[in-house]
């Protein structure tokens, strides 16, 4: 078993001459943002699992295109890599004329955090489980759900429940999830699709209701819900995530090395509650297990915009 001792130890000639150098981490977002916290939470940690430094560089536009291009055309030495999130499955379907294919340029290294999504309702809804928001949507189409903006993975969620229910749901978009939450607990709007962190004290508070996860399983600060799964929906699975990314010719050794050295930095307790507080949680997987979640990912999107004509852009 790989330890934090014995990591350094993963390097091998191939990786030699990268090991002397810091690694650039391009982070496809603003500084200050979801992403951005994240990986600064994790780069200190990162570096010590590595023995070399971890600079982080913020190249924020273009819903993380500009970040995805500037490692797409990096040398595959393991020096340059791409700190995204859900929107790395999201943006081929909207981005034209990209110098890259985001299917092919990149390597799935590791998935640092998940983020769980929740659906919730103002709390005097008529519906009180995933069964009565669907009754009630039948009943009187048009039923408005808002999410932290087109595209979102809560926008994609909704879109989702609604297509395989057979319902009409109205996508009100917001510009965060926060001020969606503030008009579902002013009741001008039905509900809503957001990170449990943002919405779980409305329904402490008995300012919403939570009604079910979007995850596979139950897990994060609302763990108490059901899934959108177990309520009727087998196999639906949508949770937002940050992960890191190489070059597609990365050397395997090398992909292992810095995978290995996310998870520590990961796993690390302190790291791990300030992830907590944040609504994140952190992810304990190998690289192959994040390459299962972004093809899984990239098939349900599609999927659902072949499916409904969903507009992205």
């Amino acid at each position: 078993m790989i330890t934090r001792r014995s990591l350094p130890l993963l390097a091998m000639p191939l990786i030699a001459q990268a090991q002397a150098r810091p690694v650039r981490v391009i982070v496809a977002f603003a500084p200050g943002g979801q992403s951005d916290t994240v990986m600064r939470l994790l780069q200190p940690k990162m570096a010590e699992a590595l023995g070399q430094p971890v600079v982080v560089e913020n190249r924020a536009g273009a819903g993380g295109a500009i970040a995805a291009a500037a490692v797409a055309g990096s040398a595959p030495d393991g020096l340059t890599l791409l700190f995204d999130s859900f929107g790395f499955v999201v943006q081929p379907l909207i981005q034209r004329g990209l110098s890259f294919d985001y299917e092919t340029a990149f390597a799935a290294v590791a998935q640092a955090t998940a983020l769980p999504y929740v659906l919730v309702t103002r709390s005097n809804f008529p519906g009180r489980d995933l069964a009565g928001y669907i009754a009630e949507a039948r009943a009187n189409p048009g039923v408005t759900f808002g999410s932290p903006g087109v595209g979102s993975t809560g926008h994609l969620a909704g879109v989702l429940l609604a297509h395989r229910a057979g319902v009409r749901l109205e996508h009100v978009p917001y510009r965060g999830g926060a001020d969606a939450a503030r008009d579902v607990a002013a009741g001008n709007l039905d509900s809503v699709i957001s990170t449990a962190n943002t919405l779980r004290p409305l329904v402490q508070d008995s300012r919403a209701r939570g009604i079910a996860l979007t995850s596979a399983t139950r897990r994060g600060s609302m763990a108490d819900l059901p899934t959108i799964a177990e309520s009727g929906f087998p196999g639906f699975d949508l949770t937002s995530w940050n992960g890191l990314f190489a070059p597609a010719a990365t050397p395997a050794p090398m992909i292992t090395r810095l995978s290995e050295a996310m998870r520590l930095a990961a796993q690390d307790p302190f790291v791990r509650e300030r992830l907590s507080v944040g609504g994140n949680e952190a992810v304990n997987e190998p690289a192959a297990a994040f390459a299962a979640r972004i093809v899984h990912d990239r098939q349900v999107v599609r999927q659902l915009v072949a499916e409904t004509g969903l507009r992205l852009d």
